[in-house]
Protein backbone atom coordinates (compact mmCIF):
# COMPACT_ATOMS: atom_id res chain seq x y z
CA UNK A 1 0.00 0.00 0.00
CA UNK A 2 1.07 4.03 -0.85
CA UNK A 3 1.21 5.55 3.02
CA UNK A 4 0.62 9.31 4.12
CA UNK A 5 2.10 10.40 7.37
CA UNK A 6 1.13 13.57 8.86
CA UNK A 7 2.92 14.52 11.86
CA UNK A 8 4.28 17.51 12.98
CA UNK A 9 7.50 15.68 14.41
CA UNK A 10 10.31 14.08 12.25
CA UNK A 11 11.37 11.76 14.64
CA UNK A 12 7.99 10.39 15.24
CA UNK A 13 7.58 10.99 11.23
CA UNK A 14 11.03 8.65 10.35
CA UNK A 15 10.49 6.14 13.02
CA UNK A 16 7.10 5.38 11.50
CA UNK A 17 7.92 5.41 7.77
CA UNK A 18 10.84 3.08 8.34
CA UNK A 19 8.44 0.79 10.06
CA UNK A 20 5.71 1.01 7.17
CA UNK A 21 8.45 0.04 4.55
CA UNK A 22 10.12 -2.73 7.25
CA UNK A 23 6.33 -3.97 6.34
CA UNK A 24 6.53 -4.28 2.58
CA UNK A 25 4.74 -0.59 1.79
CA UNK A 26 5.39 2.87 0.73
CA UNK A 27 5.68 5.36 3.23
CA UNK A 28 5.28 9.38 2.46
CA UNK A 29 5.55 12.12 5.49
CA UNK A 30 4.07 15.43 5.58
CA UNK A 31 4.92 17.56 8.01
CA UNK A 32 1.89 19.74 8.30
CA UNK A 33 -1.84 19.71 6.89
CA UNK A 34 -1.35 21.97 3.75
CA UNK A 35 1.55 19.57 2.65
CA UNK A 36 -0.66 16.47 3.17
CA UNK A 37 -3.81 17.83 1.22
CA UNK A 38 -0.99 19.01 -1.58
CA UNK A 39 0.60 15.59 -1.82
CA UNK A 40 -3.00 13.83 -2.12
CA UNK A 41 -3.58 16.29 -4.43
CA UNK A 42 -0.71 15.20 -6.99
CA UNK A 43 -0.73 11.04 -5.73
CA UNK A 44 -3.23 8.42 -4.98
CA UNK A 45 -2.46 7.00 -1.59
CA UNK A 46 -4.56 3.69 0.17
CA UNK A 47 -4.29 5.39 4.07
CA UNK A 48 -3.17 8.19 6.22
CA UNK A 49 -2.15 7.84 8.89
CA UNK A 50 -3.13 11.51 11.07
CA UNK A 51 -1.84 13.07 14.21
CA UNK A 52 -4.18 14.41 16.48
CA UNK A 53 -2.16 17.03 17.44
CA UNK A 54 -0.64 19.02 14.62
CA UNK A 55 0.48 22.07 16.23
CA UNK A 56 -2.10 24.95 16.70
CA UNK A 57 -4.47 22.67 14.20
CA UNK A 58 -6.94 20.09 15.94
CA UNK A 59 -6.37 16.60 13.79
CA UNK A 60 -10.22 16.32 14.07
CA UNK A 61 -10.78 19.06 12.26
CA UNK A 62 -8.38 17.50 9.38
CA UNK A 63 -9.83 14.50 9.58
CA UNK A 64 -13.24 15.96 8.82
CA UNK A 65 -11.67 18.00 5.76
CA UNK A 66 -10.12 14.30 4.43
CA UNK A 67 -13.51 12.91 4.96
CA UNK A 68 -15.11 15.30 2.76
CA UNK A 69 -12.73 15.80 -0.42
CA UNK A 70 -11.00 12.07 -0.18
CA UNK A 71 -13.80 10.21 1.39
CA UNK A 72 -11.98 6.95 -0.43
CA UNK A 73 -8.77 7.00 1.37
CA UNK A 74 -9.11 5.18 4.57
CA UNK A 75 -7.16 7.42 7.58
CA UNK A 76 -5.71 6.26 11.07
CA UNK A 77 -5.40 8.52 13.56
CA UNK A 78 -2.34 8.18 16.00
CA UNK A 79 -1.72 9.97 19.28
CA UNK A 80 0.05 10.71 22.85
CA UNK A 81 -3.19 11.72 24.83
CA UNK A 82 -4.90 8.63 24.43
CA UNK A 83 -8.64 8.28 25.97
CA UNK A 84 -11.61 6.28 25.81
CA UNK A 85 -13.51 9.41 24.76
CA UNK A 86 -10.71 10.71 22.27
CA UNK A 87 -10.87 7.37 20.44
CA UNK A 88 -14.49 7.06 20.34
CA UNK A 89 -14.67 10.33 18.83
CA UNK A 90 -12.16 9.90 16.08
CA UNK A 91 -13.98 6.80 14.82
CA UNK A 92 -17.41 8.43 15.04
CA UNK A 93 -16.14 10.88 12.56
CA UNK A 94 -15.03 8.73 10.05
CA UNK A 95 -11.95 7.26 10.96
CA UNK A 96 -11.39 3.42 10.47
CA UNK A 97 -8.70 2.74 13.07
CA UNK A 98 -7.11 4.55 16.13
CA UNK A 99 -3.39 3.94 17.45
CA UNK A 100 -2.28 5.33 20.88
CA UNK A 101 1.57 6.50 20.56
CA UNK A 102 4.07 5.51 21.72
CA UNK A 103 2.60 2.21 19.18
CA UNK A 104 5.08 -0.94 18.99
CA UNK A 105 5.79 -2.62 15.69
CA UNK A 106 3.42 -5.63 16.00
CA UNK A 107 0.36 -2.41 16.70
CA UNK A 108 1.16 -0.72 13.89
CA UNK A 109 1.12 -4.59 11.61
CA UNK A 110 -1.97 -5.05 12.99
CA UNK A 111 -3.80 -2.13 12.13
CA UNK A 112 -1.79 -2.27 8.63
CA UNK A 113 -3.44 -5.59 7.67
CA UNK A 114 -7.02 -4.51 8.48
CA UNK A 115 -6.54 -1.50 6.45
CA UNK A 116 -5.44 -3.56 3.45
CA UNK A 117 -8.05 -6.57 4.34
CA UNK A 118 -11.14 -3.55 4.26
CA UNK A 119 -9.09 -2.56 0.77
CA UNK A 120 -9.63 -6.11 -0.72
CA UNK A 121 -12.91 -6.62 0.30
CA UNK A 122 -13.77 -2.69 -1.12
CA UNK A 123 -11.96 -4.15 -4.94
CA UNK A 124 -13.76 -7.34 -4.76
CA UNK A 125 -17.47 -5.64 -4.05
CA UNK A 126 -16.43 -3.02 -7.09
CA UNK A 127 -15.56 -6.36 -8.82
CA UNK A 128 -18.58 -8.05 -8.43
CA UNK A 129 -20.81 -4.77 -8.76
CA UNK A 130 -19.25 -4.36 -12.15
CA UNK A 131 -20.02 -8.40 -13.38
CA UNK A 132 -23.51 -7.75 -11.98
CA UNK A 133 -24.11 -4.66 -13.53
CA UNK A 134 -23.16 -5.40 -17.26
CA UNK A 135 -20.89 -7.78 -18.11
CA UNK A 136 -21.96 -10.68 -19.91
CA UNK A 137 -21.03 -14.01 -17.93
CA UNK A 138 -18.43 -16.63 -19.18
CA UNK A 139 -19.74 -19.90 -20.15
CA UNK A 140 -16.36 -21.08 -21.23
CA UNK A 141 -16.76 -23.71 -18.68
CA UNK A 142 -20.17 -25.34 -20.36
CA UNK A 143 -17.74 -26.41 -23.38
CA UNK A 144 -19.16 -30.33 -24.57
CA UNK A 145 -15.60 -30.31 -26.55
CA UNK A 146 -13.37 -32.97 -25.89
CA UNK A 147 -9.81 -31.33 -26.00
CA UNK A 148 -11.29 -28.17 -24.00
CA UNK A 149 -12.36 -30.72 -21.21
CA UNK A 150 -9.58 -32.73 -21.28
CA UNK A 151 -7.19 -28.80 -21.10
CA UNK A 152 -9.43 -28.62 -18.32
CA UNK A 153 -8.90 -31.80 -16.78
CA UNK A 154 -4.87 -31.02 -16.79
CA UNK A 155 -5.09 -27.47 -15.50
CA UNK A 156 -7.16 -28.28 -12.74
CA UNK A 157 -5.22 -31.39 -11.16
CA UNK A 158 -1.87 -28.62 -11.47
CA UNK A 159 -3.89 -26.17 -9.85
CA UNK A 160 -3.23 -27.80 -6.23
CA UNK A 161 0.28 -27.84 -7.33
CA UNK A 162 2.96 -24.82 -7.32
CA UNK A 163 3.86 -26.00 -10.51
CA UNK A 164 3.88 -22.79 -13.66
CA UNK A 165 1.02 -23.00 -16.29
CA UNK A 166 1.23 -21.84 -19.79
CA UNK A 167 -1.85 -21.18 -21.44
CA UNK A 168 -1.96 -21.35 -25.26
CA UNK A 169 -4.61 -20.62 -27.58
CA UNK A 170 -5.75 -17.85 -30.07
CA UNK A 171 -7.02 -14.25 -29.14
CA UNK A 172 -10.11 -14.36 -27.29
CA UNK A 173 -10.31 -18.54 -26.87
CA UNK A 174 -10.41 -17.85 -22.86
CA UNK A 175 -7.07 -17.65 -21.82
CA UNK A 176 -7.53 -15.29 -18.79
CA UNK A 177 -10.80 -16.99 -17.63
CA UNK A 178 -8.78 -20.10 -17.53
CA UNK A 179 -5.96 -18.63 -15.25
CA UNK A 180 -8.10 -16.97 -13.19
CA UNK A 181 -9.91 -20.70 -12.43
CA UNK A 182 -6.30 -22.59 -12.03
CA UNK A 183 -5.90 -19.44 -9.54
CA UNK A 184 -9.29 -20.07 -7.58
CA UNK A 185 -8.57 -24.04 -7.40
CA UNK A 186 -4.83 -23.50 -5.91
CA UNK A 187 -3.86 -23.23 -1.96
CA UNK A 188 -3.20 -19.98 -3.13
CA UNK A 189 -6.99 -19.19 -3.52
CA UNK A 190 -7.28 -16.10 -0.48
CA UNK A 191 -4.23 -14.45 -2.23
CA UNK A 192 -4.10 -11.78 -5.05
CA UNK A 193 -4.33 -12.68 -8.65
CA UNK A 194 -2.86 -10.10 -10.80
CA UNK A 195 -2.51 -9.62 -14.38
CA UNK A 196 0.23 -8.29 -16.41
CA UNK A 197 -0.62 -7.83 -19.99
CA UNK A 198 2.88 -7.80 -21.57
CA UNK A 199 2.44 -5.80 -24.75
CA UNK A 200 0.35 -3.04 -23.64
CA UNK A 201 4.07 -0.92 -22.22
CA UNK A 202 7.16 -0.43 -23.53
CA UNK A 203 10.25 -2.25 -22.18
CA UNK A 204 11.38 0.13 -19.90
CA UNK A 205 7.74 0.88 -18.32
CA UNK A 206 6.71 -2.91 -18.67
CA UNK A 207 9.63 -3.92 -16.08
CA UNK A 208 8.67 -1.30 -13.61
CA UNK A 209 5.16 -2.54 -14.01
CA UNK A 210 6.57 -5.88 -13.38
CA UNK A 211 9.38 -5.45 -10.75
CA UNK A 212 8.95 -1.98 -9.15
CA UNK A 213 11.01 1.03 -9.12
CA UNK A 214 12.72 3.40 -6.93
CA UNK A 215 12.23 7.11 -6.85
CA UNK A 216 14.49 8.53 -9.13
CA UNK A 217 15.52 5.32 -11.19
CA UNK A 218 14.18 6.94 -14.50
CA UNK A 219 12.73 10.81 -15.59
CA UNK A 220 8.37 10.39 -14.07
CA UNK A 221 9.70 8.15 -11.32
CA UNK A 222 8.57 10.48 -8.53
CA UNK A 223 8.08 7.81 -5.60
CA UNK A 224 9.36 4.79 -5.08
CA UNK A 225 7.07 2.06 -6.79
CA UNK A 226 6.44 -1.76 -5.62
CA UNK A 227 5.49 -3.56 -8.94
CA UNK A 228 3.04 -6.24 -9.60
CA UNK A 229 5.39 -9.14 -8.26
CA UNK A 230 5.26 -7.53 -4.51
CA UNK A 231 1.11 -7.04 -5.52
CA UNK A 232 0.90 -10.52 -6.22
CA UNK A 233 2.78 -11.94 -2.94
CA UNK A 234 1.40 -15.46 -1.82
CA UNK A 235 -1.12 -15.43 -4.91
CA UNK A 236 -0.59 -15.32 -8.49
CA UNK A 237 0.67 -13.40 -11.76
CA UNK A 238 -0.77 -14.16 -14.50
CA UNK A 239 1.40 -13.04 -17.97
CA UNK A 240 -0.82 -12.25 -20.60
CA UNK A 241 0.45 -12.69 -23.84
CA UNK A 242 3.99 -13.50 -22.74
CA UNK A 243 5.48 -14.52 -26.21
CA UNK A 244 5.44 -10.30 -26.58
CA UNK A 245 7.71 -9.78 -23.57
CA UNK A 246 10.93 -7.92 -24.46
CA UNK A 247 14.07 -10.25 -24.84
CA UNK A 248 15.79 -7.72 -22.33
CA UNK A 249 13.14 -8.70 -19.32
CA UNK A 250 13.37 -12.25 -19.90
CA UNK A 251 16.71 -13.23 -17.99
CA UNK A 252 15.06 -11.27 -15.04
CA UNK A 253 11.36 -13.09 -14.77
CA UNK A 254 13.67 -16.22 -15.25
CA UNK A 255 15.98 -15.33 -12.33
CA UNK A 256 11.90 -14.72 -10.26
CA UNK A 257 11.09 -18.10 -11.36
CA UNK A 258 14.20 -20.02 -10.94
CA UNK A 259 15.37 -18.06 -7.42
CA UNK A 260 12.35 -16.02 -6.18
CA UNK A 261 14.46 -13.45 -6.26
CA UNK A 262 14.30 -10.18 -8.18
CA UNK A 263 15.60 -6.20 -7.86
CA UNK A 264 13.72 -3.04 -8.42
CA UNK A 265 14.67 -1.06 -11.37
CA UNK A 266 17.00 1.64 -9.94
CA UNK A 267 17.88 -0.57 -6.79
CA UNK A 268 20.32 -3.20 -5.76
CA UNK A 269 18.62 -4.86 -3.36
CA UNK A 270 17.66 -8.93 -3.72
CA UNK A 271 13.99 -9.20 -2.78
CA UNK A 272 12.12 -12.61 -2.78
CA UNK A 273 9.26 -12.82 -4.50
CA UNK A 274 6.78 -15.89 -3.44
CA UNK A 275 4.46 -15.76 -6.67
CA UNK A 276 3.39 -18.83 -8.62
CA UNK A 277 3.49 -17.83 -12.86
CA UNK A 278 0.64 -18.43 -15.20
CA UNK A 279 1.84 -17.29 -18.84
CA UNK A 280 -0.53 -17.35 -21.99
CA UNK A 281 0.03 -16.57 -25.70
CA UNK A 282 -1.41 -16.91 -29.46
CA UNK A 283 2.43 -16.70 -30.32
CA UNK A 284 4.40 -20.07 -31.20
CA UNK A 285 6.82 -20.25 -28.47
CA UNK A 286 9.17 -22.88 -29.51
CA UNK A 287 9.24 -21.41 -33.42
CA UNK A 288 9.89 -17.88 -31.07
CA UNK A 289 12.74 -19.60 -29.50
CA UNK A 290 14.02 -20.77 -32.98
CA UNK A 291 13.97 -17.13 -34.58
CA UNK A 292 15.89 -15.92 -30.86
CA UNK A 293 13.10 -13.62 -29.61
CA UNK A 294 12.26 -15.93 -26.27
CA UNK A 295 15.03 -17.26 -24.18
CA UNK A 296 14.98 -21.31 -24.42
CA UNK A 297 15.56 -21.54 -20.61
CA UNK A 298 12.70 -19.23 -19.75
CA UNK A 299 10.33 -21.48 -22.28
CA UNK A 300 11.69 -24.75 -20.80
CA UNK A 301 10.79 -23.22 -17.27
CA UNK A 302 7.41 -22.22 -18.44
CA UNK A 303 5.90 -25.22 -19.99
CA UNK A 304 5.69 -27.24 -17.15
CA UNK A 305 2.39 -27.66 -17.47
CA UNK A 306 1.07 -26.77 -21.29
CA UNK A 307 -2.11 -26.78 -22.42
CA UNK A 308 -4.09 -25.49 -25.47
CA UNK A 309 -7.61 -23.83 -25.94
CA UNK A 310 -9.40 -25.32 -29.35
CA UNK A 311 -10.66 -21.30 -31.43
CA UNK A 312 -14.07 -21.27 -31.68
CA UNK A 313 -14.37 -22.73 -35.28
CA UNK A 314 -13.39 -26.28 -34.62
CA UNK A 315 -16.15 -26.32 -31.96
CA UNK A 316 -19.34 -25.78 -33.66
CA UNK A 317 -21.57 -27.53 -30.55
CA UNK A 318 -20.14 -24.96 -28.55
CA UNK A 319 -20.49 -22.39 -30.73
CA UNK A 320 -24.17 -22.68 -30.64
CA UNK A 321 -24.79 -23.52 -27.12
CA UNK A 322 -22.80 -20.55 -26.33
CA UNK A 323 -24.56 -18.24 -28.93
CA UNK A 324 -27.85 -18.80 -27.13
CA UNK A 325 -26.63 -18.43 -23.43
CA UNK A 326 -25.24 -15.45 -24.68
CA UNK A 327 -28.71 -14.24 -26.49
CA UNK A 328 -30.82 -15.15 -23.84
CA UNK A 329 -28.33 -13.02 -21.24
CA UNK A 330 -27.97 -9.77 -23.82
CA UNK A 331 -32.03 -10.52 -24.57
CA UNK A 332 -33.13 -9.74 -20.95
CA UNK A 333 -30.44 -7.40 -20.03
CA UNK A 334 -31.28 -5.15 -23.31
CA UNK A 335 -35.03 -6.28 -23.19
CA UNK A 336 -35.79 -7.69 -26.09
CA UNK A 337 -37.81 -10.14 -27.34
CA UNK A 338 -35.76 -12.34 -29.50
CA UNK A 339 -34.99 -16.26 -27.98
CA UNK A 340 -33.94 -17.65 -31.22
CA UNK A 341 -31.78 -17.41 -34.26
CA UNK A 342 -33.50 -17.98 -37.41
CA UNK A 343 -32.30 -20.26 -39.50
CA UNK A 344 -30.45 -17.86 -42.19
CA UNK A 345 -28.74 -16.38 -39.14
CA UNK A 346 -27.80 -19.70 -37.17
CA UNK A 347 -26.82 -20.33 -41.01
CA UNK A 348 -23.97 -17.67 -41.03
CA UNK A 349 -22.66 -18.12 -37.73
CA UNK A 350 -21.96 -21.75 -38.77
CA UNK A 351 -20.20 -20.85 -41.75
CA UNK A 352 -18.09 -17.71 -40.24
CA UNK A 353 -14.52 -18.09 -39.28
CA UNK A 354 -14.81 -16.90 -35.77
CA UNK A 355 -11.21 -15.09 -35.70
CA UNK A 356 -12.27 -13.06 -32.23
CA UNK A 357 -13.03 -16.14 -30.89
CA UNK A 358 -15.31 -16.01 -27.88
CA UNK A 359 -14.66 -12.27 -27.61
CA UNK A 360 -16.03 -11.54 -30.81
CA UNK A 361 -18.94 -13.93 -30.46
CA UNK A 362 -20.26 -12.17 -27.40
CA UNK A 363 -20.17 -8.94 -29.07
CA UNK A 364 -21.78 -10.14 -32.26
CA UNK A 365 -24.57 -11.70 -30.17
CA UNK A 366 -25.08 -8.31 -28.27
CA UNK A 367 -25.19 -6.23 -31.55
CA UNK A 368 -27.23 -8.76 -32.81
CA UNK A 369 -29.92 -8.14 -29.66
CA UNK A 370 -29.96 -4.63 -29.38
CA UNK A 371 -30.98 -4.53 -32.97
CA UNK A 372 -33.40 -6.97 -33.27
CA UNK A 373 -36.99 -6.11 -33.63
CA UNK A 374 -39.10 -9.85 -33.57
CA UNK A 375 -38.45 -12.96 -31.41
CA UNK A 376 -35.57 -14.64 -34.00
CA UNK A 377 -32.30 -12.69 -34.43
CA UNK A 378 -31.99 -12.56 -38.09
CA UNK A 379 -28.65 -12.86 -40.42
CA UNK A 380 -29.26 -9.10 -41.31
CA UNK A 381 -29.25 -8.42 -37.44
CA UNK A 382 -25.66 -9.72 -36.96
CA UNK A 383 -22.13 -7.79 -37.99
CA UNK A 384 -21.35 -7.79 -41.48
CA UNK A 385 -17.84 -9.58 -40.68
CA UNK A 386 -20.49 -12.16 -40.00
CA UNK A 387 -22.45 -12.65 -42.74
CA UNK A 388 -19.83 -11.13 -44.73
CA UNK A 389 -22.72 -9.10 -46.89
CA UNK A 390 -22.06 -12.17 -49.35
CA UNK A 391 -23.50 -15.58 -49.93
CA UNK A 392 -21.17 -18.39 -48.17
CA UNK A 393 -20.44 -21.02 -50.30
CA UNK A 394 -20.05 -24.46 -48.87
CA UNK A 395 -18.69 -27.96 -50.64
CA UNK A 396 -21.46 -29.90 -52.10
CA UNK A 397 -22.96 -26.41 -54.57
CA UNK A 398 -24.91 -25.57 -51.55
CA UNK A 399 -24.65 -21.59 -50.42
CA UNK A 400 -25.31 -20.04 -47.03
CA UNK A 401 -28.44 -17.99 -47.35
CA UNK A 402 -29.67 -19.35 -50.46
CA UNK A 403 -33.41 -20.40 -50.27
CA UNK A 404 -32.63 -24.18 -49.52
CA UNK A 405 -33.35 -26.69 -46.72
CA UNK A 406 -31.54 -27.03 -43.58
CA UNK A 407 -31.49 -30.66 -44.47
CA UNK A 408 -29.54 -29.63 -47.86
CA UNK A 409 -27.37 -27.67 -45.83
CA UNK A 410 -26.83 -29.78 -43.51
CA UNK A 411 -25.78 -32.06 -45.98
CA UNK A 412 -23.29 -29.72 -47.46
CA UNK A 413 -21.94 -28.64 -44.47
CA UNK A 414 -21.15 -32.66 -43.51
CA UNK A 415 -19.81 -33.24 -46.72
CA UNK A 416 -17.26 -29.69 -46.40
CA UNK A 417 -16.15 -30.90 -42.74
CA UNK A 418 -15.49 -34.16 -44.09
CA UNK A 419 -13.62 -33.53 -47.18
CA UNK A 420 -11.28 -31.34 -44.90
CA UNK A 421 -10.69 -34.24 -42.00
CA UNK A 422 -8.31 -36.70 -41.89
CA UNK A 423 -10.87 -39.47 -40.06
CA UNK A 424 -14.86 -40.18 -38.74
CA UNK A 425 -13.69 -39.46 -35.18
CA UNK A 426 -12.13 -36.06 -36.52
CA UNK A 427 -15.23 -35.11 -38.24
CA UNK A 428 -17.57 -35.86 -35.45
CA UNK A 429 -14.99 -33.52 -33.10
CA UNK A 430 -15.50 -30.63 -35.56
CA UNK A 431 -18.93 -31.29 -36.16
CA UNK A 432 -19.78 -31.62 -32.20
CA UNK A 433 -21.37 -34.57 -32.52
CA UNK A 434 -20.67 -38.46 -31.65
CA UNK A 435 -19.06 -40.81 -34.22
CA UNK A 436 -22.25 -42.96 -33.92
CA UNK A 437 -24.28 -40.29 -34.50
CA UNK A 438 -22.18 -38.87 -37.72
CA UNK A 439 -21.71 -42.33 -39.20
CA UNK A 440 -26.04 -42.23 -38.63
CA UNK A 441 -26.33 -39.20 -40.66
CA UNK A 442 -24.32 -39.99 -43.31
CA UNK A 443 -26.54 -42.82 -43.88
CA UNK A 444 -29.88 -40.92 -43.53
CA UNK A 445 -28.46 -38.31 -45.86
CA UNK A 446 -27.21 -40.83 -48.93
CA UNK A 447 -23.19 -40.62 -47.92
CA UNK A 448 -22.73 -43.92 -46.64
CA UNK A 449 -19.75 -44.53 -48.77
CA UNK A 450 -18.38 -40.65 -48.58
CA UNK A 451 -15.17 -40.03 -47.13
CA UNK A 452 -14.12 -43.57 -45.29
CA UNK A 453 -11.65 -42.66 -43.76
Amino acid sequence: MDILIVDDEKIIRDVTSQLIEDAGHYAESAANPEIAFETLKESNYDLVLLDMNLGAENGLDVLEKLQKQYPQVPVVVFTAAASVTTAVETMRRGAMDFLEKPFTHAQLSMVLARVQKHKLLAERVVELETQVAGQAPEYIFDSTSAPVQSAFGVLFRAAETPASVLILGESGTGKSVVAKAVHDRSRRLNKPFITVNCPSLSKELLESELFGHVRGAFTGAMKDHWGKVKAAEGGTLFLDEIGELPLEIQPKLLRLLQDREYERVGENVTRSGDVRIIAATNRDLSEAVANGTFREDLFYRLNVITVEMPPLRQRPGDLERFAEKYLLFFAKQCARKARSFSPEARACMLAHGWPGNLRELRNAIERAVILSQGKEIEASDLPNSVTGNQPVAMTGGAVVGDLISLEELETSHIRAVLSRTTSLHAAAEVLGIDQATLYRKRKKLGMAGDGEK
